[in-house]
């Protein structure tokens, strides 16, 4: 094979690869849409063709409904926890853990048409809360301790405490959770200067 074919072969697989990973970004993205409004349980159908592929592909890529929900569950929490060190970078650490907080608050929401499938019991889910803890537990870390050095809130908040209390708040979803935890921030700033040599 001449160094031309070569070239060409390798552009080919790159193209292929890169119309994989639209199709999976599209397909989780959809999964995500359709299970917020019509459940967990929705058919694969609408999912498929809210992604723009045939089912095949959506088979392809999930043999089983439960590689679904792992896949699209595991894509927020990872989304989540990126979103800390881009608002790092953006904002005092104050407001971006406030604003982290929120984003937190949004995912929750976006993940109750999950909860139903989370909680049933099935093995396939038994990874989640690992998962769940390894990427939003040091995320929230960062971004409590940033905070703590200039004193913009009181030191010593347990991370995995406040993952769920804001669980719990955001169960109220809408309005009132983000208003909720917008509370909870502000405790998190209370008398925080008195802590500070």
């Amino acid at each position: 094979m001449s160094e031309g074919e070569n070239r060409q072969n390798e552009a080919l697989e790159r193209r292929v690869r890169a119309d994989a990973r639209r199709n999976l970004d599209g397909l989780l993205k959809a999964a995500m849409e359709v299970f917020a409004t019509s459940g967990v349980d929705a058919p694969v159908r609408e999912i498929a063709g809210k992604a723009g592929v045939g089912v095949g592909t959506l088979y392809r890529h999930f043999p089983q409904r439960s590689d679904l929900i792992v896949a699209v569950f595991r894509r927020e929490i990872d989304a989540c926890a990126d979103d800390a060190p881009v608002l790092a970078a953006q904002y005092p650490p104050g407001e971006a853990l406030s604003r982290w907080m929120q984003r937190f608050v949004d995912f929750v929401s976006a993940k109750r048409g999950l909860s139903a499938a989370l909680h049933s019991g099935d093995p396939a889910y038994e990874p989640l809360p690992a998962y769940f803890d390894q990427r939003l537990r040091p995320a929230l870390e960062n971004l409590l301790q940033a905070a703590e050095k200039p004193g913009e809130i009181r030191p010593g908040m347990d991370a995995i405490e406040l993952l769920h209390a804001v669980s719990r708040l955001a169960s109220a979803g809408g309005d009132d959770a983000r208003r909720m935890v917008a509370l909870l921030v502000d405790g998190l700033r209370y008398r925080a200067g008195d802590t500070q040599g």
